[in-house]
């Protein structure tokens, strides 16, 4: 394992200096670990929420109002499972030198969209061009 690169705590990458320098890379390991760390803690107030919820609710609207709030915990709770496995895929990138690269040019991605969507793999016009074709396709 590789020594910890020393980051100072008001640290912003910066265009003027490497792309994907250390301490860029350290700054989206770091930004990624805590949003998954966030995901997963939220998860776990989910299902506590869920068994609290599983109990025998004798009213019928109740019930289905309980019913859909379940549902709709359920889904938010499938989202933050495929977000936590995009971000595992982009600490991975990170550890393979990967990271901040689009995956069809090959160009890197803007630090602004990096630091938006950290786990973003396509340049926004890679992304676009991407999201257009699959328009096309939908509709057909």
């Amino acid at each position: 394992m590789k020594a910890q690169t020393f980051l100072p705590d008001d640290y912003r990458p910066a265009e003027d200096e490497p792309f994907m320098n250390e301490l860029q890379l350290e700054y989206f390991r770091r930004k990624l670990v805590a949003w998954k760390q966030e995901l997963l803690s939220q998860s776990a107030e989910t299902l506590e929420g869920l068994q609290d919820s599983a109990r025998n609710v004798p009213d019928l609207a109740d019930r289905a109002s309980e019913e859909t709030d379940r549902a709709l915990e359920l889904r938010t709770r499938d989202r933050q499972r495929k977000l936590v496995s995009k971000i595992d895929a982009a600490l991975r990138r990170i550890e393979t030198g990967e990271y901040g690269y689009c995956e069809v040019t090959g160009d890197p991605i803007s630090l602004r969209r990096l630091d938006a969507r950290p786990i973003a793999t396509m340049t926004l016009e890679a992304q676009e061009r991407h999201e257009r074709r699959e328009r096309v396709h939908r509709d057909d």
